[in-house]
């Protein structure tokens, strides 16, 4: 028998416009964020008569297509002639001038289920500000697509004291196993005082599946996330962007391929082996990428390859690797500078990606978390607000 049809957040709220209709909006979205049937968010609201006074979009820009890190400007779409606030410009909040000729904010962003994905973090700047002004705020959920399985969720925790950044503000884990609206909920009743929020909910959805399980379609939320696999190996390999080692940007296998040219790919191949990982392999692969670390030099290392996502655990796979790279080549691997618009220095972007101090450091002596201790424990933390 087939599963229902998955429908979204923005799917439902479609079908309460009439109770909205005296209200103005402004919308936080980017081309990602859809109805089911695969019409854009703010093109469906237009439709509906939805009155959308402006929109705001977060890093990669409305488009969702520029590069990791870039500032975005603001802009007017040039789909609905509506002026487009950049909230990874100028400022990463709304401002009291921004939303004082709206009566509601709407949110529409697909997440990844990545605590340094900054989606999220835009949200919780979203939220804030909403608060502060007296704005109501309506998050339209979309499912976790890497699945809700909270046995899945990995950390560790953000260290908050000393690892706060716009990759991670407040102390979630790594993998969170979560929808942005239930993260809302979490930071509404942990961090930000009186929001007047309310959370439009996902149908036909079990947490357990991933967008490939559920048989929605997977639209990349940024130009590096490209499928749902690559969204999974993710909170993984995208801490190599806080060593000097390629992820895999610059070529057709963002985060499923990583290397270096001081690295020796049968050697590691075969010392990932012997780690004997859970539900995932891994192949010597050689490869130039044609942008960021080391373009148009030939790079060395692994492509990974997930047999068991029910068991495979991104996390610890990336902290094992850079452990493993750090222990074969300690004069060549070392910390990068990672250049962003919410970190112009680019210092201690391992620290802000692991959420923890000195993180190259403990991660060199094998100082790894347990991730079955996390999941535990976050298990707790977040039950009072999941909503599925």
């Amino acid at each position: 028998m087939q599963n229902p049809q998955v429908l979204f957040g923005i799917d439902h709220f479609l079908q309460q416009v009439d109770n909205f209709k005296n209200l103005h909006f402004a919308l936080v979205t980017n081309n990602a964020a859809t109805t089911s049937e695969r019409i854009l968010t703010r093109i469906a609201l237009i439709k509906r008569g939805v009155k959308l006074k402006k929109l705001f979009s977060p890093e990669h820009g409305l488009a969702a297509q520029t590069e990791d890190g870039a500032y975005q400007s603001n802009i007017i779409d040039p789909i609905t002639g509506l002026p487009v606030i950049s909230l990874y410009g100028d400022h990463l909040a709304p401002s009291k001038k921004d939303i004082e000729d709206v009566d509601t904010v709407l949110f529409d962003i697909p997440d990844v289920g990545c605590r340094f994905y900054t989606y999220l973090w835009t949200m919780t700047y979203v939220m804030e500000a909403c608060a502060e002004f007296n704005k109501s705020l309506i998050i339209l959920d979309r499912p976790n697509p890497v699945s809700g399985d909270l046995n899945q969720a990995e950390g560790p925790m953000l260290d908050e004291a000393h690892c706060s950044s716009f990759i991670g503000r407040w102390s979630i884990p790594i993998r969170h196993s979560c929808t942005m609206g239930e993260l809302a909920l979490y930071f509404a009743a942990n961090q930000i005082q009186n929001p007047d929020l309310k959370i439009i909910k996902v149908h036909n959805w079990k947490r357990d599946q991933s967008s490939k399980e559920s048989g929605w379609f997977f639209t990349p939320p940024s130009p590096a996330i490209h499928d749902e696999m690559t969204a999974l190996f993710y909170p993984g390999t995208g801490l190599f962007e806080g060593i000097n080692v390629n992820e895999g940007r610059g070529t057709g296998f963002p985060f499923k391929i990583f290397g270096a040219p001081w690295i020796n790919a049968s050697q590691i191949h075969e010392a990932f082996r012997g780690l004997q990982l859970p539900g995932v392999s891994s192949q010597p692969y050689t490869y130039k990428p044609s942008s960021g670390l080391y373009a148009d030099e030939y790079c060395y290392g692994l492509q990974l390859i997930v047999n068991d996502a029910s068991v495979f655990r991104p996390v610890q796979t990336g902290l094992q690797l850079i452990h493993l790279i750090a222990s074969l080549y300690p004069e060549d691997c070392d910390e990068r500078i990672y250049k962003t618009r919410a970190n112009p220095t680019g210092e201690k972007h391992l620290d802000k990606l692991t959420g923890i101090y000195h993180s190259f450091e403990k991660i060199k002596k094998g100082n790894i978390s347990d991730p079955g201790q996390v999941s535990s424990a976050w298990k707790e933390i977040i039950q009072p607000h999941l909503l599925y």
